[in-house]
């Protein structure tokens, strides 16, 4: 009996773990937020091309194949809705996923921005309780959105309570997510089509991260130098 609990424990602290890493990607993100300025953002720009590749290799090199293995041509459309959802979303949140940022000081605390990347991080959340690749690109998605969050709550004037109360529970959307999915069950059923739904959110940001231009041909080899270090680690997890 007691070897039975132990392994249920021992369950119950991988799933906290791993569950806990997106959270982690974001407070790391939204602390070196703290410490960067936007005039140098050229380490930024370089983890966006780097969290772009992975995510869109781990789509290719994983995802893909795994979701139409089910033999469900419908998946696709959730595919499509996936990258219309998040285009709708980015309507709100102006493109912070993939690194826009705009420095409009308001003295309110921005509401549809919050909300929409905290939905997107909610959605994203939900398939990673048996996709351990795409938490790790996950993790490493939130970092830059975590800098740029960071920034945007920095140009308010809104308290520093109600700034950090924000960042926190945009972190903690994620890890919901995916708790949701265990602990209502009906939620399984859905898995597939929220999983496919996940990666048109996913293929919109990382194509738009990847084929937006750059400064000068300097960084360019820069960037296409991390691409393929982000698609080649992708391809081997």
């Amino acid at each position: 009996m007691g070897k039975i609990i132990l392994f249920f424990i021992g369950m119950v602290l991988k799933d906290v773990w791993i569950f806990s890493l997106p959270f982690l990607g974001a407070m790391l993100g939204i602390f070196l937020g703290q410490f960067l300025t936007l005039k140098k953002t050229i380490g930024l720009k370089l983890i966006l091309s780097f969290s772009g590749a992975f995510l869109l290799g781990i789509t290719i090199f994983k995802l893909l194949p795994n979701i139409f293995s089910f033999g469900n041509k419908q998946l696709s459309v959730f595919i499509m809705c996936g990258i219309l959802f998040q285009i709708f979303l980015e309507y709100f949140s102006k493109g912070a996923e993939h690194g826009h940022y705009h420095s409009n000081t308001s003295e309110v605390f921005p509401l549809t921005l919050w909300v929409s990347l905290c939905l997107h991080a909610l959605i994203e959340g939900m398939p990673l309780f048996n996709q351990v690749e795409l938490t790790y690109g996950i993790v490493i998605h939130k970092i830059p959105i975590g800098i740029m969050l960071s920034f945007i709550m920095e140009k308010t004037n809104i308290s520093l309570n109600i700034k950090w109360f924000g960042l926190i529970l945009f972190s903690l959307m994620t890890p919901i997510g995916s708790f949701l999915v265990i602990y209502i069950p009906s939620l399984i059923d859905f898995e597939p089509k929220i999983t496919a739904l996940v990666m048109g959110m996913i293929l919109h940001i990382s194509t738009t991260i990847l084929f937006e231009s750059t400064e000068n041909q300097k960084f360019n080899f820069k960037k296409l130098s991390v691409i393929l270090i982000a698609v080649i680690l992708a391809y081997t997890i």
